[in-house]
């Protein structure tokens, strides 16, 4: 689809100021350049349709019914955000006069910032925590922060629905853009994580995994693609869980939804909300005394957060937040998503 933008231009607006150039890149082929003349709607107040829409030029009125509540002037810090991005619109968007505006999937943006900002392999926390022995991995599995959360039952079965594979060195387990449908832990072996490039260059080493490191939940709880390859550098054996056994047994045990009115009442009870969407995102509008951390930094910046405090963890549609939730999970933290996102939610 040719539209009119570069890279550049929309690099200009929130949250795509946050992305990688090469995602950007890949988003431009996502987007549609409208036009409206005056008086024309681009949308009304009440609709559902999942679509973030940025004005580039002209001036729009927000309309509740016939009372114009505001207007938007292209070019402005204002226009830098999506126009009345909750669902369903809260108000009417009506061009004033010759408007040139954007479109792109909600769904499609919100999983490719969740994939840019998840880090840049798939590697479970629960490496950091295991020593690299060749020992009994099962008990130092069981020692993780992780597997404490899991009721014994849940662990019984996970243990029970693991299915051992025997790999040669140089097998690739799992490649980049392919589906996300297996949750690994080595067992025995070692594996390289590497990250296909750009322009035909060559693929970059990013770790090194031992045995009780895991794999592949990202791309399990995120409903996309593998963002890396994982190839044996060594004979060894994995272990196995498919993608229904993961979210049953473990992931939604990890990770709470709320809905709105249980979500206000756990702030009430001391909660706090933790937006982890990009600073562009949160400035424009936020829930009330919410600390920003973004998913990218997460991981290393969490020793702003207070491990005594309940975190209802939110983005704007419960993906970015219920990857945040996995990973403060298995760091010890409380936490709560917001189901639905702030898209679905009142502010």
């Amino acid at each position: 689809m040719t539209t009119g933008m570069d890279v550049a231009q929309l690099g200009n607006f929130s949250p795509f100021n946050a992305l990688k150039s090469t995602n950007l890149t890949e988003l431009l082929d996502n987007i549609e350049v409208l036009q409206a003349t005056q008086g024309q709607v681009l949308f009304d107040k009440g609709e559902t349709e999942k679509c973030s829409i940025y004005l580039l030029s002209g001036t729009i009125a927000l309309r509740d019914g016939d009372q114009v509540l505001d207007t938007i002037v292209g070019g402005t810090d204002e226009a830098r955000n999506p126009i009345a991005p909750i669902l369903p619109r809260q108000l009417s968007a009506v061009a004033m006069d010759n408007v040139r505006y954007f479109s792109i999937d909600s769904e499609r943006l919100d999983v490719t910032l969740t994939l840019d900002q998840t880090g840049i392999y798939e590697v479970g926390d629960l490496s950091s925590e295991l020593n690299g022995d060749e020992g009994d991995w099962m008990s130092a599995l069981l020692r993780t922060k992780t597997f404490q959360l899991i009721p014994p039952q849940n662990i019984q079965m996970i243990f029970m629905r693991l299915k051992r594979l025997d790999y040669k060195a140089g097998h690739v387990v799992i490649r980049q853009g392919s589906n996300g449908d297996h949750f690994y832990i080595i067992r025995k072996g070692r594996c390289m994580v590497t990250r296909e490039t750009p322009a035909n260059k060559p693929d970059i080493d990013l770790a090194e995994l031992g045995v009780g490191a895991s794999f592949g939940e990202e791309a399990l709880i995120s409903n996309e693609a593998r963002n890396a390859t994982i190839t044996m550098l060594t004979d060894g054996t994995l272990m196995q869980l498919g993608r229904e056994d993961f979210q049953s047994l473990l992931n939604e045990q990890m990770v709470v939804s709320l809905g709105q009115d249980d979500a206000d009442e756990a702030i009430s009870h001391g909660g706090r909300w933790l937006d982890v969407r990009v600073p562009s995102e949160f400035k424009a509008f936020s829930k009330a005394n919410a600390t920003n951390l973004p998913l990218y930094l997460l991981r290393h910046k969490l020793d702003v957060l207070d491990r005594k405090t309940p975190y209802i963890v939110y983005c704007d549609t419960g993906r970015r937040s219920s990857a945040a939730a996995f990973i403060l999970n298995q760091r010890g933290f409380e936490t709560a998503v917001l189901k639905g996102g702030l898209n679905r939610s009142e502010l």
